[in-house]
Order: C-alpha cells, then sequence, then structure tokens
C-alpha cells in the first residue's frame, strides 16, 4: 500500500512533468526550439511582451521543485542552502565588472588571463566567481579557463536594464544584517514610520541619513532604468494583453517614471490618451526618453507630463484609468491610503483604478476572501507550496520592509485600504509574480 507521503512525491513529480512540458510547448510555438543551458544568445521568447503562459508554467515548476527538495533533502541541508548561498555577490561582481560585455566580444570564449586584464581583476578570483556562476547557467567555461556568455549573463550587459536593476540591490544584503536589531530596537521594533527601516538603521550606524528618494541626476537615471529591468523581470508588459484597453480611452500613469509602462502602452493603443504624471525631476527625464523611443506620440499630442506628488495632490480629474504599478508597495498603510484618497478625488463616476503589484498568498485566507477573487491558476495544485513555492513574492515583501519599511500585501489588505478611499475591488487579473486589481467607486 503506497503511503500518502509517497503519494505526494508521486503528485509533484507529475506536476513537475506537465509544467515543464507546458513550457516547452511555449518554447517550440516559436519554432525556435528549447534553449540550450549554455545558449550563447537570447531566446526570442526571452524579448517577448507576452509570456504569461511561460511563466505560468514556469510557476508551478518551481514551487514543485522547491516543495520535492523540502520533503526529500536532509533538513539541516536544506537550512544550509539557505544562508550559504553567495550568487548575489558574485553576480555583483560580474555587473560591476562588466565581464559581459567584454564576453559579448568573443563569443568563442576569452582566457581567463586576458578577462582578468581587461577587467582590473586577480584572474584567480575572477575565475572562482565565475565557476560559481556557471553552475546555475549563468557564463560558461567552454575549455579549461576559457569562459564565454550564455543566454543568463547576457542580461548583465551594461545596456540591459536588469542590470541596472542588480546594481540598485548592491546595498541591500547589510539592511539585512541588522533586521533582528530592528526588530529589537526601541525606537525601531514596533514602527511602521518609512524614517525607521532597516535601511535607515544601517545609515545612522554610518552617520549617514538620506531619504531613499534623495537621488542625484546619475543616481535617478540608474534608478529608473532599473525600473524598466524590473518590469522585464517581472513580465510586467502581460498588462498590454490581458486587460480590454479598447475600452479605455484615457490613462493616468501615477508614478509613471520614465514611461515603462506608458511607451508600450502608447504604441500598441494609439487611441489612449495618456498622461505620465511624478515628480518634476523625473517629469524631465521622462520627456528625453519619450522623445527617444515614442516621438510619433508627442507629435500626434496623444501624450502629457504633468507633475504629481501623490502624497500631497490630486492627479488629472475624470479620466477613465488611474494606473499605479508598484507604487503602493513603496508606503506604509497610512500614506498609502493617503495616495488612494487623492486619486478617488480626481475620479469620474466610471473611472477606474488599477493596482499593479505583488500579492502575497496566505495558507488560510480571511472570511472576507472568496474564492471568486482568485481565477483558477492562481491555486496552487496541491502539494505545492503556498505561492506555487515561488519565494519571489515573499523575497520582494522582505526588500520593501528593509528599504522603506513598508510590505507587500494580502488581498485582503488591498481591498481595505481600497475600501478607506471609498473603492470596491471588482475585478482580479493573474499575470504571475504580479496580479492587476481593479477598482471602482463604491456605491453607497
Amino acid at each position: 500500500m503506497t503511503e500518502p507521503n509517497e503519494l505526494k512525491v508521486e503528485a509533484l513529480l507529475d506536476i513537475i512533468n506537465s509544467s515543464a512540458r507546458k513550457a516547452m510547448a511555449e518554447y517550440k510555438n516559436t519554432e525556435h526550439g528549447v534553449p540550450g543551458v549554455d545558449a550563447g544568445t537570447l531566446h526570442p521568447l526571452d524579448l517577448a511582451t507576452d509570456t504569461l503562459a511561460l511563466r505560468k508554467a514556469i510557476r508551478l515548476l518551481e514551487g514543485a521543485c522547491e516543495q520535492l527538495n523540502t520533503i526529500l533533502a536532509p533538513p539541516q541541508r536544506t537550512v544550509h542552502n539557505f544562508v550559504n548561498n553567495y550568487n548575489w555577490a558574485c553576480i555583483d561582481v560580474a555587473v560591476q565588472s562588466r565581464i559581459a560585455d567584454v564576453l559579448d566580444k568573443h563569443p568563442e570564449g576569452l582566457s581567463v588571463d586576458v578577462l582578468a586584464d581587461a577587467v582590473n581583476l586577480d584572474k584567480t578570483k575572477i575565475a572562482r566567481v565565475l565557476r560559481v556562476l556557471a553552475l546555475r547557467g549563468c557564463f560558461k567555461e567552454v575549455k579549461r579557463d576559457v569562459f564565454a556568455n550564455t543566454r543568463l549573463s547576457l542580461v548583465l550587459k551594461e545596456t540591459n536594464n536588469v542590470g541596472f536593476y542588480i546594481k540598485t540591490q548592491r546595498e541591500f544584503p547589510k539592511y539585512a544584517t541588522v533586521l533582528y536589531e530592528t526588530m529589537v530596537d526601541q525606537e525601531f521594533a514596533r514602527s511602521d514610520k518609512v524614517e525607521r527601516a532597516p535601511r535607515v538603521f544601517t545609515l545612522g550606524k554610518e552617520c549617514k541619513n538620506n531619504s531613499f528618494w534623495e537621488m542625484d541626476d546619475e543616481a535617478r537615471d540608474i534608478f529608473h532604468k532599473a525600473m524598466m529591468g524590473y518590469s522585464e523581470i517581472q513580465g510586467l508588459s502581460a498588462v498590454l494583453h490581458h486587460y480590454p484597453w479598447d475600452n479605455v480611452s484615457s490613462v493616468v500613469d501615477i508614478g509613471s517614471g520614465t514611461g515603462a509602462m506608458s511607451i508600450p502602452l502608447a504604441k500598441m493603443f494609439p487611441h489612449l490618451r495618456i498622461t505620465n504624471q511624478d515628480l518634476p525631476e523625473t517629469i524631465k527625464l521622462s520627456r528625453n526618453t519619450w522623445e527617444t523611443s515614442a516621438p510619433e506620440a508627442l507629435l500626434d499630442g496623444r501624450v502629457e507630463f504633468v507633475p504629481l506628488n501623490f502624497l500631497e495632490e490630486s492627479p488629472v480629474v475624470g479620466k477613465d484609468v488611474y494606473y499605479l504599478r508598484s507604487i503602493i508597495h513603496d508606503w506604509p498603510d497610512e500614506e498609502s491610503m493617503v495616495i488612494l484618497h487623492n486619486v478617488r478625488k480626481a475620479m469620474g463616476p466610471n473611472s477606474r483604478v488599477l493596482i499593479h503589484e505583488c500579492v502575497l498568498s496566505r495558507t488560510f485566507e480571511g472570511p472576507d476572501v472568496g474564492a471568486n477573487d482568485y481565477s483558477e491558476d492562481h491555486k496552487a495544485s496541491e502539494p505545492t507550496l503556498l505561492n506555487f513555492g515561488s519565494h519571489t513574492t515573499y523575497q520582494m515583501d522582505m526588500t520593501v520592509w528593509l528599504v522603506l519599511n513598508s510590505k507587500e500585501r494580502t488581498l485582503k489588505e488591498f481591498k481595505d485600504i481600497g475600501a478607506s478611499a471609498g473603492l470596491v475591488l471588482t475585478q482580479t487579473y493573474d499575470l504571475v509574480g504580479m496580479m492587476l486589481l481593479e477598482f471602482r467607486i463604491a456605491q453607497d
């Protein structure tokens, strides 16, 4: 008789097999086949704007693999692997020294001696870093002490926005080292104020004190390129394909940055009138980006730029859609409610608010989060872990805590802060990793 735990393992193996085959089918549908682990070029699907089907398959695959390892590996090994992971440090070395850019000129590979001279690093140490990354398919050793790029390492090139995103993360590990200290410190422990983030605690020990949002022009440029990279990482362009934009006439992109969302939206849906709203210094950068990337929208007068401090002002009034992507998670509840109150003031009777964010799943949802609030494919198949075993959303929750003392939220928490501004959740869209939540004005 088969034991219950053995049945769980068999179920996980079935999920791994079926989801892997679904992923393979998505690659083969492009007529370019499944990419190799050491492929030296990007696959066409890597550059596609709609990879939702692939991402859903990978979500299940990652979750089942994580759960299988948890069940079958000795617990001491699993816990050791939690902390004994320095891939982040090796990636940082690769990005800072621009190794991928050097190797890009030598697709056949480059000896570690020549590579070390090119990036001004010790050859033995750089080889150790590259071998750690090569174990995960990032760079490859084509023959002894000769390294080349792979599909993974190509995204670390200086011209790739993902590399800029990684640069913005390099200070975060030191904020994590004081996490426990902030949880027992008298001033920080029970505070949800922005000025009580672990980042602020760390900078205080270094006799520094500045807001995360205080940036010079160079840092601001890096940050907004990083946000473009974050868009690629999270597959945020799926929203272009899975929301009914044809039924929308006007959109306000609140906290628009340099146009990571609004530029492709304008290109795909030329009937839309788009308003970009952000702080004045960002709006200036945004104009420059639009002039380069979407000059036709400027010439047609389909886009406008209006400065906005969303903590103090309301956006432009009476538009169809007010879109906030990765905005609410940057702020504690009090500020988040202020932002949504200010948006509510600008809305017309048929306006919608679209909140595009990570949404945390809980093992036991509250009674006011019904089955209709989640699509079936957002629910993890048994017996995979919560959130499909993928820790991306929960890791992002840690990131915003460390940096901003803010948080990712559950669906119930989003419904609550929406209700505080007189808004009601009317529709959810599972876009994998992030969800699109549509709110409308609550009817009395």
